[in-house]
């Protein structure tokens, strides 16, 4: 097939999204403006609410963001130029790439209730590239864990931030119910999370990636709610029992389907 004109904007479009999306970074990691969790007074950091997740398990943004800048540059190659699975997500990359670094940028200007719309934008988008994703198979192995891996890394990532998103935005307007109303609130919002991991598993064929990072988040809120502020083993034991169920999906799911056993990325 040859590329057309539409391709090449897509292209250019992606890589541009991806430099903006680099320099969002830069603000978010300090390079520029305040760290994440620095900025809008403290609101999004670790030990802010008790869905905030350890520290630790913002490294998952390590791998996205490479597996973003290799799609970036993969995505120039022939072959993946003209693919027509390429060519029905491309877009929207670049949409979740702009969103993530309008999310950055919002948070460095305080407005946490605007980077609760971003932030839901995003996992909008993302659901439905995924959904792209797993309506036609991967061309190769290659493909896979470039686009495959990263978008669904990207996807259950963003599912739990959410939650941690909007926790902070309660809190950041002084919202402080009592401990065991706020606890309450918590299991609440976890089995919500929990309850979008096993939707999509279910839908998408059960994703190891999506699923993967679904339980990362769940598993760092668990961590830091044993070991920093605010404790919560009530909160603790809900996350990590939500993280079991959602893998105990994905598992029958893929048993049901058939899924050969190597096949972790998809």
């Amino acid at each position: 097939m040859t590329a057309t004109r539409t391709d090449r904007v897509r292209q250019l479009t992606v890589t541009v999204s991806e430099i903006a999306c680099v320099v969002g970074t830069l603000f978010g990691i300090g390079v520029i403006g305040t760290r994440v969790e620095e900025s809008a007074g403290g609101s999004l950091s670790a030990d802010a609410t008790l869905l905030a997740p350890a520290s630790t398990a913002f490294s998952i943004w390590s791998v996205v963001y490479t597996g973003l800048a290799v799609f970036t540059v993969w995505q120039w190659l022939p072959r993946a130029t003209t693919s027509p699975r390429i060519r029905s997500v491309g877009w929207l990359a670049a949409a979740s790439m702009l969103l993530n670094a309008s999310w950055l940028l919002v948070t460095q200007a305080g407005w946490l209730w605007v980077s609760v719309g971003v932030i839901v934008a995003l996992v909008a988008v993302l659901a439905v590239l995924v959904t792209r994703l797993a309506a036609r198979p991967a061309e190769s192995t290659v493909e896979k864990l470039v686009v495959d891996g990263t978008f669904g890394l990207y996807l259950g990532w963003v599912c739990v931030a959410t939650a941690a998103n909007v926790a902070a935005v309660l809190a950041a307007e002084g919202v402080e119910p009592a401990r065991e109303i706020a606890e309450g609130i918590a299991v609440t919002v976890l089995l919500l999370v929990g309850a979008v991991g096993v939707m999509l598993a279910v839908v998408l064929g059960g994703r190891v990636a999506v699923t993967a990072a679904i339980v990362w988040g769940l598993g760092w809120i668990a961590v830091g709610r044993t070991t920093d502020g605010p404790d919560s083993t009530v909160t603790a034991i809900a996350a990590a029992a939500v993280a079991v169920i959602v893998v105990a999906v994905t598992a029958a799911v893929r048993l049901r389907q058939g899924v050969r056993a190597g096949e972790v990325v998809r």
